[in-house]
């Protein structure tokens, strides 16, 4: 579902990815994991065709960027980040900020068909967030405004949905809360890629990782695989032991490291 092919890219004189090759396929779900400034953002725009390789192919869903238009590539990806949910307007009620994914808008400035309103209620309910719907966006808690970007991210029905650290920024309770509920996406037909620097964020959904440092690949494949120390050890420059509890991995430092 997703290609990238020896993707360089270079701002000014600085490298940011160097040589990535990776291939996501149907049935995967992937976490792209690694430390600030690593450049996993960076790839994210790449698939989602908002910034293009100083080199290299990328090929998502079966299309070729370069030879298709991306805008028609869009609509079946869906996308949550802060900076997206920095835009929506805080007055709007809730459901109606979750119905504005149906079309990819920030707000709406006309009359919003029945069914649209209906299927962005039904969605607040499967989530157990109906009783919120009429609420304003900005009366929410940060963990609750992101559950309601998940639904929004949703309305479209895509084959792909990306999700640049959804958690930031969260406490325990609300950042477990959101896991939850993105945990629950394996019972739909959607590719998840989920950008993250923390490990324990990497619940049972996520079937494999793609471990960044400086811009490169350090390691790429399997969690299990790739969640071992000496990776770790090779992308955060710390000696840490791991621990997995049912398909979710827990890091523990050792004392100096």
């Amino acid at each position: 579902m997703i290609s990238l092919q020896h993707i360089h890219y270079k701002r000014e004189d600085r490298l940011i990815l160097n040589d990535i090759s990776l291939d996501m396929k149907p049935g995967e779900h992937w976490v792209i994991l690694g430390r600030n400034g690593c450049g996993k953002t960076t790839l994210l725009e790449m698939i989602t065709g908002y910034f293009f390789p100083s080199s290299g192919q990328v090929e998502v869903l079966g299309n070729l960027y370069g030879r298709c238009d991306v805008r028609e590539v869009r609509k079946s990806i869906g996308y949550i980040s802060q900076s997206l949910m920095e835009k929506l307007s805080l007055r709007d009620p809730v459901w109606e900020v979750v119905a504005t994914g149906a079309y990819a808008f920030l707000r709406f400035y006309q009359q919003i068909p029945e069914q649209v309103e209906k299927q962005a209620r039904e969605l607040l309910d499967d989530m157990n967030f109906g009783h919120l719907a009429n609420h304003p966006l900005g009366t929410l808690s940060q963990g609750e405004r992101k559950k309601v970007m998940l639904a929004r991210s949703l309305m479209a029905d895509p084959q792909l949905l990306i999700m640049d650290e959804p958690c930031a920024g969260l406490d325990l309770y609300e950042r477990e809360k959101m896991l939850l509920e993105i945990d629950r996406l394996r019972k739909r037909n959607v590719m998840v890629v989920y950008v993250t620097h923390h490990i324990e964020e990497i619940v049972p959904l996520f079937t494999h990782v793609a471990l960044m440092k400086d811009g490169q690949l350090a390691g790429a494949g399997r969690k299990e695989e790739v969640l071992n120390k000496e990776l770790i050890k090779a992308a955060y420059d710390i000696d840490a032991e791991l621990e997995w509890d049912s398909g979710r991995p827990w890091i523990k430092v050792k004392s100096g490291g």
